[in-house]
């Protein structure tokens, strides 16, 4: 399979001089801004609508529309950095983080709260996309391996580790302060790339719209790739329904205390790992296909006893976390497997397959937490979105295995 990775010229790698090499924890942070803010602020949900009088579903709204923003910005930022260069692009974006956290900090309604969300969602998507772009612009491909690994955890572990963090935040200085802790980040953010940060690519100075419609109208026709994109959003962010359903699930329909709600998150986060250690493990042994099969049926799987348990009237701490637990596993293992699948379909478009991937995943995430904020029971909301997306999910990998002859 084509590595995303050497899509970068050698020649170009070596030309980069030593000290153009971004140092890694700034890269780590400027990818942290965009993925903590996702679910950070879900601990405070319940008590943020009290406080604007706002329900469940609008406050559910400041979840998805942020994930919408995320998927937005990855057909975005390439572009603009390619014209502009990727620094120059990275300050905008953390611009719009910092103003955007400032207004939903002080925001007085539920609107505008919404609002905020978004731009700082867009805003923080710079962070996310370039940082693994300038990784690329940089690093010899084996290297590059090995530091995009690093940003691939934090995209991963990010968003589980937030709840913990904006839980205590919510308990010990009230909601508003997991705003302000966002805003303080996209701040500093914005100081470390204006003073320390190197430009790591040499700037065209236009936008090649032309070229880039061309390979994204190229990829959207491909049933292959369209396969592999809806297919591995629905196996991996559709989880995000119930991450921000969670606070009501725990709290209002099972009566557990809201600082136990993080923790239940975070345990997600091992599940997720396992999935991830062993596709590292089993991916030359087993086969990336019959690996990324297997892993879609653990979250169908997941999906179907999460529906069972709550239509059955079983559910609890226990048996959520449990279907959830095996959902996330194969999250852990279907997401790395899905997207290089997806990536190898046209090497010539590496870069243009990942971030349209990157905006199907995303987008896929948003809808199924909007979706997951509908009617007066979160549970079966919830319940009803994993179900429904896990099969979606295998339906799309089993089209996209019949198009692409590379995974014969």
């Amino acid at each position: 399979m084509t590595d995303p990775t050497n899509s970068t010229p050698t020649s170009a790698t070596q030309s980069t001089p030593a000290r153009a090499v971004p140092a890694l924890w700034m890269l780590v942070l400027i990818t942290l801004a965009g993925t903590l803010a996702m679910h950070i602020f879900v601990p405070s949900l319940p008590i943020a609508g009290e406080a604007l009088h706002a329900n469940n579903a609008q406050m559910q709204l400041t979840i998805s529309l942020y994930i919408l923003g995320l998927a937005l910005g990855q057909l975005f930022y390439g572009p603009l950095s390619d014209a502009l260069g990727r620094r120059p692009a990275l300050m905008l974006g953390m611009l719009i983080y910092s103003v955007a956290g400032i207004v939903a900090w002080q925001a007085q309604s539920v609107e505008t709260l919404i609002t905020a969300r978004f731009f700082q969602a867009f805003g923080g998507c710079a962070g996310l996309a370039l940082g693994r772009a300038m990784i690329r612009d940089t690093a010899a491909p084996d290297r590059a391996v090995q530091r995009l690994a690093v940003l691939n955890l934090v995209v991963a572990i990010g968003p589980a580790l937030a709840p913990l963090a904006g839980s205590l935040l919510t308990t010990t200085l009230g909601w508003r302060s997991v705003l302000l802790a966002l805003c303080l980040m996209g701040i500093g953010n914005l100081l470390f790339v204006w003073r320390l940060m190197p430009e790591t690519t040499q700037a065209t100075g236009r936008i090649n719209l032309p070229g880039l419609a061309y390979e994204y109208r190229t990829l959207i026709r491909s049933p292959a790739f369209i396969g592999y994109a809806i297919g591995g959003g629905c196996a991996t962010t559709a989880m995000f329904a119930f991450v921000a359903s969670a606070p009501f699930i725990f709290v209002e329909q099972l009566g557990k205390p809201a600082s136990h709600v993080a923790y239940y998150l975070s345990l997600l986060i091992l599940s997720i790992s396992l999935g991830n250690f062993i596709t590292n493990r089993a991916t030359h042994r087993v086969g990336l296909v019959r690996l990324m099969l297997s892993a879609s049926l653990l979250s169908l799987a997941g999906g179907i006893s999460m529906l069972v348990v709550v239509f059955a009237g079983w559910a609890s701490v226990v048996t959520l976390e449990a279907s959830m637990l095996l959902f996330t596993l194969g999250v852990g293992m279907t997401g790395p497997t899905a997207l290089t699948l997806a990536v190898s379909i046209n090497p010539k478009v590496v870069g243009s397959a990942a971030g349209l991937y990157g905006f199907a995943q995303m987008g896929i995430g948003a809808l199924c937490t909007a979706l997951a904020g509908l009617g007066d029971n979160p549970a079966q909301a919830a319940a009803m979105v994993l179900a429904t997306a896990a099969i979606i999910g295998q339906i799309a990998l089993r089209t996209a295995l019949r198009f692409d002859r590379q995974a014969k």
